[in-house]
């Protein structure tokens, strides 16, 4: 796959590791999703890749794009300054290899071409809106590394801003993950708080019908690759990556702050799901904003992942759930590197 180079008409002053004889390439991957803009900048290990520097910013791009259709004014304009910021981030450290992707807000959005093309107009940024199947592969890329190779199918999922990607995927003899089967859901969390929350909270019956809503959009999936059938044979395992996930995780572990090191290929048993979702619905949003490893940002659309997650461990009650905080960045950084060999 090319990777996308950023575009500079001027020679570049020497960066500090160059400067001090550093000329080992630098990769990044830019995740542009209807929420988050995320990115990361690392360089090449034996064992993968180390990350250098990285950017998280909550932008909403895809805010209201479910009524209207388009993105507003305001979530490109916070965007862009987000994206500013990751421009510049690449410049300074003069990064050699480049992806940056968007997903479901600017595959949905009718104004998308026109926000993309002012992107790479003010930033430098060349963005690509790729479709959900090649979504789905890259989460599954970055963290395949966290598969069992005791149970030869999963079910590997994104609960993402606008949407929800799923795969059915067989490990070969060799633990290398094969899809199946997958498909995009348009139900994200912020597109469902958008629609089912009031005042920033969703009530238990629209808690219910959200579940309701997913389980009906996936029974086709389900019954087409007999997953309730591996599942009851014992051979299926759960791998999820999603802000939802590690943010479930870190409650259950009662974490004073959000650490990747503790909550990334953590094991979580189904009915401490439950638990811990039944916890926060109990909560209002203000108490939700309050507790240390969901915050502000996320109080009002954390309630929706649950929700879109709990309808996935109903229908397939695999029992556990490994939790990923990697995904969609990770494998176009190990893509990417994979590129130069």
């Amino acid at each position: 796959m090319a990777s996308n180079h950023m575009q500079h008409k001027k020679r570049r002053p020497l960066t500090s590791r160059q400067e001090n004889g550093d000329t080992t390439p630098l990769y990044a991957a830019l995740d542009l999703g209807t929420n988050n803009c995320r990115m990361l900048i690392a360089k090449r290990t034996a064992q993968g890749f180390r990350v250098v520097d990285s950017f998280s910013r909550i932008t909403r791009l895809g805010e209201d794009v479910a009524q209207s259709g388009r993105l507003s004014k305001d979530a490109m304009e916070r965007t862009i300054k987000a994206l500013a910021v990751c421009s510049r981030k690449l410049k300074s450290r003069n990064v050699n290899f480049v992806r940056s992707v968007a997903t479901e807000a600017c595959r949905r959005a009718d104004n998308a071409d026109t926000f993309l093309d002012r992107v790479k107009k003010e930033t430098g940024i060349l963005l690509e809106a790729i479709l959900p199947e090649e979504e789905a592969k890259l989460a599954l890329t970055g963290c395949a590394s966290l598969l069992s190779l005791h149970k030869p199918k999963a079910l590997v999922f994104d609960i993402g801003g606008g949407s929800t990607e799923i795969m059915w995927i067989e490990l070969d003899r060799l633990g290398d993950p094969q899809v199946i089967d997958v498909i995009s859901l348009p139900i994200g969390v912020v597109t469902v708080s958008e629609k089912y929350a009031q005042d920033d909270d969703v009530t238990p019956e629209n808690y219910q019908i959200i579940q309701d809503h997913v389980t009906k959009a996936i029974q086709d999936f389900s019954l087409k690759n007999n997953i309730p059938g591996h599942v009851d044979a014992g051979q299926v395992q759960m791998l999820g990556t999603s802000g939802t996930v590690t943010t479930l995780g870190a409650i259950h572990l009662r974490l004073p702050r959000y650490l990747r090191s503790k909550v990334d290929g953590m094991r979580l048993p189904f009915d401490e799901i439950h638990r811990v979702s039944d916890k926060l619905i109990k909560m209002d949003c203000i108490q939700r904003a309050a507790h240390p490893c969901i915050g502000s940002s996320r109080a009002d659309l954390v309630l929706a992942g649950c929700a879109i997650l709990e309808a996935l461990c109903k229908l397939w009650p695999v029992g556990e759930l490994t939790i990923a905080d990697r995904g969609i960045r990770e494998g176009i950084l190990l893509k990417l590197m994979r590129d130069q060999d």
